[in-house]
């Protein structure tokens, strides 16, 4: 592999692994040196605030399912949760970093914060308006929002899942009313208390349900005709983390509070500003995009619903252990390859590009060249040649940029997604085990749960290249080809989750995902490579060999040591998870690693020097 360095900005290290040998530095490099140590430690600060959140997320849901296990309660809670969620999702979550950050970051750098403080004052008003009309609706059409998201679920299930939905409906208008305001931070370059807020959020409801929550009681049981006596805890004993639920949405709004000191809010209800308009244009295309990914919870929903008792919960827990290696390794590549794929297809858009001569001005008569003498037409011309010829070599040189951070990118997903994959495939049990099988969640609970995470995690890989993909169209400044692709894969999600519903039910729904992620990840590549010239496959291959190889391996070993940690370890439960899962999991890393040494797989020694570097930065900027 070449270390020969491409043209890409200065805040990557110089090094960077390139799909090119002999192309040296052009001045394109040092025209996209526009990062400092201030964004350095901003994205570093948003790591530790993901990774805060995913952790507690992760608490969170080992504590629900220690309290009530897999049951009527779990599932009607995560039927009621998911209402006000997906209604956040669609309406407001997506606005943020696609339309409400741009504008208003534009309008306090140009305008100043007074500017910024009116439109802030209109966004909130309307959305006040708006959504307190919405939890209103949502309060008194609860039963029939639930029968649809839940038609195959019993009676009980539903009226408890109708109660929790009127508790937490208010949760909407808190979580987009934080959205604005973290956007509006954002535009201000104040990281901090939002990057934090998830955490936050997740925290309260662990707390709230612990603390609220009634202890167990003696209840009766038939079981078989026979009267059993069991400890546990009333099904509506859910509404502590309901409330949990609600109190975070709130906890997590007032934490944005201190950043705005200064901030000039008032009520305007003026829906007619040019700002709004210019936010909702933005958004638009996106929202499609939000609106496939809601009708695919909508119906996972259902379905789910339709398979049995509990399984909305397995499915639910499942996604939870899936979503932290994908949000690990999205934070990962955010760091190091998404804003600088951003500026570099800016520069080599279409509505840029030099037009093939400089057109006559009105009235020139043909051939006259604005009656200049012959040598001074002549000089005109060849100045002007040369001044296309060196844009035109600009843009190229922009693409192959954009190329080779595109690239780098998909390489690096391929190095981190791939052993996260593998591994917690051979580690399912267990680790759902240590997590979860504490309390009210049994052995049969972890078999399911674990089951529906290694059938999830045949999709993962492509999930997460196509992050990578779908983001490289949106910097292309395409969000229809996106959406088109989603609206397909849809499609297919629907057709497969259906076909194998009656034989595999809630099974069923795990492996229609991965084929999901498996023909948007195709299609999407197959797209963008035909539009920009491909990426870098030969190289994509190469690193996918020598990953998949390295993780393999780990896995094999991690698979025999298992058994025999198992055999050795002392036989207290909790112990033996701890032990399995914390000594299978370093055996694996350091065998991983060991492994991309011996390989040579570059992108993994590129991603820790980047890493160095960048806390490097931080440290000078807090000296």
């Amino acid at each position: 592999m070449s270390n020969t360095p491409i043209n890409l900005p200065s805040d990557l290290p110089s090094d960077l692994p390139s799909d090119r040998s002999a192309n040296p530095p052009t001045e394109v490099a040092q025209t996209q040196a526009e990062t400092n140590a201030g964004v350095a430690r901003a994205t570093g600060v948003l790591a530790l605030g993901n990774i805060a959140s995913r952790l507690l997320g992760m608490a969170r849901e080992v504590t629900l399912t220690n309290l009530f296990g897999a049951s009527r309660a779990t599932d009607a809670l995560y039927i009621a949760i998911i209402v006000p969620k997906t209604l956040y999702d669609l309406m407001i979550a997506g606005h943020v970093n696609s339309a409400i950050v741009p504008v208003l970051s534009e309008i306090v750098t140009r305008q100043g914060r007074e500017a910024l403080w009116r439109v802030v004052s209109v966004l909130i008003s309307l959305l006040t308006a708006l959504l307190l009309a919405l939890v209103l609706l949502l309060e008194f059409f609860a039963p029939q929002v639930v029968a649809i998201i839940s038609s195959g679920a019993d009676a009980a299930t539903q009226a408890l899942a109708v109660d929790l939905l009127r508790l937490t409906a208010p949760m909407l208008l808190f979580l987009s009313l934080f959205a604005v305001l973290s956007g509006t931070l954002f535009a201000l370059k104040a990281f901090t208390w939002p990057a934090f807020a998830g955490a936050v959020f997740n925290g309260c409801i662990v707390i709230a349900t612990i603390a609220l929550t009634p202890p167990p009681q003696i209840m009766t049981q038939i079981d078989g005709g026979i009267a059993r006596w069991t400890l546990a805890r009333p099904d509506d004993a859910i509404r502590a983390a309901a409330l949990g639920w609600l109190i975070g949405a709130l906890v997590q709004l007032a934490l944005q509070i201190p950043g705005l000191r200064g901030a000039h809010i008032r009520l305007t209800l003026d829906w007619r500003h040019p700002a709004i308009r210019r936010i909702g244009l933005l958004y638009a295309p996106v929202m499609v995009s939000l609106l496939i990914d809601t009708l695919v919870r909508t119906f996972s929903y259902n379905l789910a619903s339709q398979t049995g008792p509990r399984s909305i919960s397995y499915m639910n827990w499942a996604t939870t252990l899936i979503q932290f290696p994908q949000g690990l390794v999205a934070t990962a590549i955010s760091i190091a390859i998404l804003p600088t794929l951003s500026r570099q297809a800016t520069r080599f858009l279409p509505s840029a590009r030099p037009s093939a001569r400089p057109s006559a001005r009105p009235g020139d008569r043909p051939g006259a060249a604005r009656a200049l003498p012959h040598e001074g037409r002549e000089e005109s011309a060849r100045q002007s040649d040369e001044r296309i010829d060196e844009q035109i070599e600009a843009q190229v040189e922009h693409a192959r940029a954009f190329k080779d951070t595109l690239g780098l990118g998909l390489r690096l997903a391929i190095t981190l997604i791939v052993p996260a994959t593998v591994g917690l495939f051979v580690l399912a049990t267990p680790i759902v085990a240590l997590l979860f099988e504490h309390g009210a969640f049994t052995p049969l609970d972890t078999t399911i749960t674990a089951l529906a995470l290694r059938l999830y995690l045949f999709g993962l890989p492509f999930a997460a290249v196509d992050l990578l993909l779908v983001y490289a169209f949106y910097a292309r400044q395409d969000t229809i080809t996106p959406a088109v692709i989603g609206l397909i894969s849809l499609c297919i999600y629907l057709l497969v989750a259906v076909t194998l519903l009656p034989t595999y039910g809630l099974f069923s729904l795990m492996i229609a995902d991965s084929v999901k992620h498996l023909v948007h990840a195709l299609i999407a590549a197959v797209l963008l490579a035909r539009r920009i010239g491909g990426f870098g496959g030969q190289r994509l291959a190469l690193t996918f060999g020598k990953t998949a190889l390295a993780a393999l391996i780990m896995a094999g070993l991690a698979a025999l040591a298992t058994p025999i940690l198992t055999t050795i370890i002392a036989p207290t439960t909790l112990l033996r998870e701890i032990t399995l899962v914390t000594v299978s999991s370093g055996l694996s890393v350091g065998v991983f690693l060991l492994l991309a040494a011996l390989l040579r797989i570059e992108e993994l020694r590129w991603l820790w020097r980047l890493i160095r570097e960048r806390l490097g930065r931080g440290a000078e900027v807090n000296e």
